[in-house]
């Protein structure tokens, strides 16, 4: 498999996880959601924060080696990528968002990251 796809996807996760770590509430800006209370922005740090930067360890570190190890932690971020989608998609049904970014953006993102590691694992 080639490594150009699980190190891109890394280096997204590592990116968000790091800005969500540092800058919370300018990180869930775009989607028109405050982060002004301490319990929010530990949300946020921890959701996107935390499992960012624990995700794109994930890739980086079985990204070198060969077999299942490999294949397992691409295919696993594959999955949770597409699930990232569906919810998007879900909410598409439900909710009915209007702008094409945030929302769409990152599904477009979301679910093409999947389908290329999943494609290269």
């Amino acid at each position: 498999m080639t490594a150009v796809v699980p190190v891109a996807v890394s280096i997204f996760f590592l990116g968000m996880g790091v800005y969500a770590l540092a800058a919370p509430a300018a990180l869930v800006r775009p989607f028109r959601l405050t982060a002004d209370t301490p319990e929010s922005r530990s949300e946020i740090r921890a959701v996107y924060g935390g499992f960012g930067v624990a995700v794109a360890a994930v890739l980086l570190l079985a990204t070198p080696q060969d077999g299942d190890l490999k294949r397992g932690a691409v295919v696993t971020v594959a999955f949770a990528l597409a699930g990232m989608a569906a919810g998007r998609v879900v909410s598409r049904v439900v909710d009915r968002p209007t702008r094409f970014y945030p929302v769409w953006f990152y599904c477009c993102v979301e679910a093409v990251a999947a389908g290329l590691l999943l494609v290269t694992a």
